[in-house]
């Protein structure tokens, strides 16, 4: 099990450049990429004159190893309400992502909010998925074991024996430290959060003929719309409704219990074919 506040943490080496060492207690296919974007993110958070993270978005270049990474945060617009940073990450001579982050202050404006919740069992009304599972049952990646997991909707025969919706939605807390007092910490969470649905929902209508394909994530779009800071369980809300011409893109949406909206964002991924073994 890692910690997602230590197991992201940055060492700065020179103005705006800093590096990191990916943990193994996050691998999917790799480094998970909401994972390795979060190095990103606390690079910028170490970097602006403005205390809240706004809006992220990257593209994934690169698998990265479980090994040191370099990170270069460049400013490209700096304001007393907004500011831009370009983040690179790369691995020796392999860029493994590129990301654009804006930073704000406290503003004052128009006030409205006109989400609609999905209408489902909160986390004190529903079981772990340690109790739905076998006693026996191993999580598929490492990564999984730095969640307390409640499915909305679980099956116990697994492939189904026919399509799903392409929709995956569960109460998640980050385990052990489930909540981080740094926003730029914390805003990680829904960074990890709002990555994590693409496969998960877009697999749900295919799973029944154990497809021989993975998919990669071209890239991650998040909007922070409001603190997580004192939200341990968080929804993640995620729906993958097109798959076509060898591509899938996602939405997902991060809520708290009390029904209001964290972040938002989404992404696209690209099939690739499995690899023996």
């Amino acid at each position: 099990m890692g910690d997602l506040g230590t197991d992201t943490t940055i060492e700065q080496v020179d103005e705006g450049r800093f590096r990191a060492t990916p943990s193994r207690d996050w691998e999917i296919w790799g480094p998970m990429g909401g994972y390795i974007a979060s190095f990103a993110l606390r690079a910028v958070g170490e970097t602006t004159a403005l205390p809240h993270p706004a809006a992220f978005s990257c593209h994934y270049l690169g698998v990265a190893r479980f090994e040191p990474i370099d990170i270069a945060v460049t400013a490209r617009r700096a304001g007393r309400s907004a500011a831009s940073h370009r983040v690179e990450i790369t691995q020796g001579d392999t860029a493994i992502l590129d990301a654009m982050v804006w930073s704000n202050a406290d503003n004052e404006g128009l006030e409205h909010d006109e989400t609609v919740a999905p209408d489902v069992a909160g986390p004190d009304d529903l079981s772990s998925i340690e109790e739905l599972l076998p006693e026996d049952a191993e999580p598929p990646f490492a990564f999984w074991d730095n969640l307390d997991a409640k499915p909305v909707a679980f099956e116990a025969d697994w492939p189904p024996p026919g399509p799903r919706p392409a929709v995956w939605q569960e109460w998640l807390r980050f385990r052990p430290t489930p909540t981080f007092d740094d926003p730029w910490v914390d805003a990680c969470r829904s960074l990890i959060l709002v990555d994590l649905p693409s496969w998960p929902a877009a697999h749900r209508p295919h799973a029944w003929t154990e497809p021989k394909v993975i998919a990669p994530t071209l890239d991650l779009n998040v909007a922070f719309h409001r603190p997580t800071g004192d939200q341990p369980w968080l929804l993640c809300d995620g729906a993958a409704p097109v798959s076509t011409r060898g591509l899938f893109g996602w939405t997902a949406r991060v809520w708290s219990p009390g029904g209001r909206l964290h972040a938002s964002g989404g992404g696209q991924c690209l099939y690739r074919p499995m690899r023996a073994g």
